[in-house]
């Protein structure tokens, strides 16, 4: 079974090679406040009807607020059959702390 793998949020850049899909997971009022550059907003609410939206063969990196509702998207992406799948440890408070 396929498992993510957590990664700085500091270093984020360091996954986006290729044709890696950033993903914010937040709801659209959060990501109104801020987030990483290319970043796609599926609030993860809505993940389950909008996975088609993502491509299996690509690798996903996903983002929230704190970590905690990423690392519940990279689960369901896992379970789901994505194999490349990492979830941005801290989230965006440690992003905006470290300026």
């Amino acid at each position: 079974m396929n498992q993510h793998q957590d990664h700085p949020v500091t270093n984020y850049a360091d996954l986006m090679v290729g044709d890696a899909q950033l993903v914010d997971v937040r709801e659209p009022h959060e990501v109104a406040q801020g987030t990483l550059p290319d970043a796609v907003n599926i609030p993860l609410g809505d993940l389950a009807n909008r996975v088609g939206e993502l491509d299996t063969d690509r690798r996903v990196v996903l983002l929230c607020r704190s970590g905690g509702r990423s690392a519940n998207a990279a689960q369901f992406l896992t379970r789901s059959g994505f194999g490349d799948v990492f979830n941005l440890a801290g989230g965006m408070l440690v992003f905006a702390a470290q300026g």
